[in-house]
């Protein structure tokens, strides 16, 4: 900010660029990196181990009534660290049709850029529902069970898409299962950092640094005394409201596209009526801030609902499109799950209104 205040950086540019490009991008690294740190030397660690394949072995039985293949299960596990990664190890997947399928429903299970949000949300409203000795327990079990439910919803689609236009039946498969040996840590870790975490972060990046330009002037245009983010959560507002949400939640999830991580961000900038993202750490604060603006626990359940069941991300769309040389796989991997979420929070909705 020095620097550009240094060289005469004009004012508007220089919050565009600093408050919008470079703290946009920044959050999304801050928040992806220390995840993916833990999460893909551990994969890889497996991976050496040679455990990975008895996993697609042992799960090839229950992937098979879904009319696919256990490697899918590899794929799965993959997307909790990053759907673009699990995208891209849906090259193991010998078939086309099982293939473009796992490709399909790979953000059904939760991403690392989904986790902030899921374990914020379900600490404020649902731990708060017991005494303080079980609040941690029970908000636990509340992201587990939408963990569950994300991987039933990978089965279910999954059977529906094999029955409709990816027709066929499951490929069995021979598995010679490789002996246990001991990992190559040095191996492990470059394999890790290189060719799994900072290749998606680049690419995170990529797409961030202009999202957040896009973000600063949705902020900071002001039409007839109103910006745009307003006006957009004013237009999706009847529908945020059937769904048990609000406007301002669909926009921040509209504008998070490019990374999960920036949603809850977003959502508190929307409430707060600020210029840019905000970073708020106290989750006492947050849980403030939203409860403030109409969030109950019915919000807050169809918010973890909405996370788990909407679009991947812009670099999961990205890398579809991609793998598979064709718009129309990444326009249906937008669609299906997006499609799924806006359906279940009508129903959650709905039958809270009917029993409250």
């Amino acid at each position: 900010m020095e620097f550009c205040v240094g060289i005469n950086v004009p004012v508007y540019l220089r919050e565009m660029l600093i408050t919008g490009m470079f703290r946009t991008a920044s959050w999304v690294v801050s928040v992806m990196l220390p995840p993916m740190a833990i999460f893909f030397p551990l994969f890889v660690l497996l991976e050496d181990l040679g455990y990975l394949p008895r996993i697609a072995f042992n799960l090839d039985n229950v992937f098979r009534k879904a009319k696919t293949t256990g490697k899918q299960a590899l794929t799965m596990c993959m997307g909790f660290g990053c759907n673009a990664a699990g995208i891209i190890g849906c090259r193991i997947i010998g078939s086309t049709r099982e293939k473009i399928i796992a490709m399909l429903t790979n953000s059904f299970v939760p991403c690392n850029g989904r986790f902030p949000i899921l374990i914020t949300i379900s600490s404020i409203f649902i731990g708060s529902l017991v005494a303080n000795k079980y609040a941690s327990i029970v908000s636990t079990f509340a992201v587990i069970t939408i963990i569950i439910f994300g991987i039933i919803m990978t089965l279910v689609i999954s059977n529906i898409l094999s029955r409709t236009i990816l027709k066929g039946e499951g490929t069995s498969f021979i598995l010679e299962l490789p002996p246990y040996r001991k990992p190559q840590i040095i191996k492990v870790i470059t394999r890790s950092i290189l060719d799994k975490t900072i290749y998606v972060l680049w690419r995170a990046v990529k797409v961030a640094a202009p999202a957040g330009i896009v973000i600063w002037l949705m902020a900071n245009i002001n039409i007839g005394g109103y910006n745009l983010l307003s006006y957009t959560a004013n237009f999706l507002d009847p529908l945020g409201r059937l769904m048990g949400l609000d406007g301002y939640i669909l926009t921040a999830f509209i504008l998070g596209l490019p990374a999960n991580e920036i949603v809850l961000p977003l959502i508190l900038m929307c409430y707060l009526s600020n210029s840019e993202i905000i970073r708020i750490e106290d989750i006492t604060q947050i849980g403030e801030i939203l409860k403030a603006n109409g969030w109950n626990v019915l919000t807050a359940i169809n918010v973890m609902i909405f996370t788990l069941l909407h679009f991947p991300c812009s670099t999961t769309l990205i890398t579809i499109k991609k793998e598979t040389g064709s718009i129309k796989w990444m326009l249906l991997a937008f669609a299906i799950p997006t499609i799924c979420g806006i359906v279940v929070c009508i129903i959650t909705n709905g039958i809270y209104n009917l029993l409250v």
